[in-house]
């Protein structure tokens, strides 16, 4: 008889199945860019820029560094993880060990890709916060900005290098 398996062997066989999905992978970093970004958010509007954004009722202030920090997270781990293979695949094509002039170029490519999202996630949240609580606003704003996210870093930032 078979004996089924442990707890320990499914979650490892979960982990190395998603290892395979690149998108799955995504989402996880999402949400906990979205774990930091609600973070950053909460104690911007409700602590650091309460004094400023109390006239408004809005986390404008609160709201971009909520979403510089959650970029900054984001960057880091779909480069340490969603897209790693492609990013070993470059360095070692190009050079033995990465250099903050690639790495600066990388972030640049992952803002500039991700703008349009953040544009939307921005502006969807503002708009949907006169009708909602601020924090669910952001949530739906950025489930809607993650797809495009995804494009614009799979096919510009991480893009998959040709071999010549």
């Amino acid at each position: 008889m078979n004996q089924p398996a442990s707890f320990s062997q499914r979650l490892l066989a979960l982990l190395a199945w998603m290892d395979r999905v690149r998108y799955l992978k995504f989402g996880v970093v999402g949400a906990s860019g979205t774990v930091v970004n609600l973070a950053v958010l909460h104690f911007g509007h409700e602590v650091l820029f309460a004094q400023l954004e109390a006239d408004y009722n809005k986390p404008y202030f609160s709201l971009v560094l909520a979403i510089a920090v959650a970029t900054v997270n984001n960057f880091t781990w779909n480069r340490l993880w969603t897209w790693s293979d492609r990013v070993q695949q470059l360095e070692a094509d190009e050079m033995p060990r990465v250099s903050l002039r690639t790495l600066g170029m990388e972030f640049s490519q992952y803002v500039t890709a991700s703008a349009f999202g953040s544009g939307l996630q921005y502006v969807l949240t503002l708009l949907l916060s006169g009708s909602m609580d601020y924090r669910l606003a952001n949530i739906v704003a950025i489930l809607a900005a993650s797809v495009s996210n995804f494009l614009a870093n799979d096919r510009w930032t991480f893009r998959r290098k040709h071999r010549r």
